[in-house]
């Protein structure tokens, strides 16, 4: 029973360390993404390229905040966003998602995003209602992927979409962005899951019981 005990928890230990690359926050220095609580390596390191190539081209600055925390009804995300003022270069415009905020007490649905120019001149570049779609396309999604998988595709297409955006006014193509890919980004990232998981299992539980199988077979 022991044995067995030990075992269970041996797969279970590293299912999570062959997991953990694809859950780990984004330990790197960030400059667009001001608060991370949300987001992977991975995309962390794709917001930055993004960010980089849209200022270098475009010389307006855009930024993430991507906050776990639970804001109650009515929160005001422009005073919020106050306390990263120094942090922020204009001419910006900075992209709040908080998923857990809540949007109304009594029918208690949660997630809401922000979007704050610097200006009205900028706030005519893009597209506000484009942007968030671009998030909530992917989180509403109704699939097996986990939610905290979808905000990682989430944020990214809709930071994609307000580079490019900003980017097109200003007759500018970026080439590191993500062009409404939402299928094909959700069948990569539902594949990696799968493949990971497989991998684990054969390793971990199949492999034994096939070289079992094969063993009896022929000592028989």
């Amino acid at each position: 029973m022991n044995q067995a005990k030990l075992k269970v928890s041996y797969v279970l230990t590293m299912l999570a360390l062959a997991l953990f690359p694809l859950l780990l926050n984004a330990s790197v220095s960030s400059i667009h993404l001001l608060r991370n609580d949300l987001v992977n390596l991975k995309a962390s390191k794709l917001i930055e390229t993004i960010g980089q190539e849209l200022e270098d081209k475009t010389g307006v600055h855009a930024y993430i905040i991507a906050s776990n925390e639970h804001f109650p009804e009515r929160f005001n995300l422009v005073e919020y966003s106050r306390q990263y003022e120094a942090k922020l270069s204009k001419p910006y415009v900075l992209f709040i998602f908080a998923p857990y905020a809540t949007i109304t007490t009594k029918t208690k649905q949660r997630g809401r995003i922000g979007i704050i120019p610097s200006s009205q001149n900028l706030k005519k570049m893009y597209d506000d209602d484009k942007v968030r779609d671009a998030a909530i396309e992917v989180v509403a999604l109704k699939d097996s992927n986990t939610d905290e998988a979808k905000f990682n595709v989430g944020i990214v297409q809709a930071y994609s979409e307000l580079a490019d955006e900003l980017a097109q006014v200003k007759g500018i193509k970026l080439t590191h962005t993500i062009h409404d890919d939402i299928s094909v980004m959700l069948m990569i990232l539902r594949i990696l899951v799968y493949t990971g998981s497989l991998i684990v299992l054969w390793i971990f539980i199949f492999r034994p019981m096939w070289l079992k199988i094969k063993s009896r077979k022929e000592n028989g």
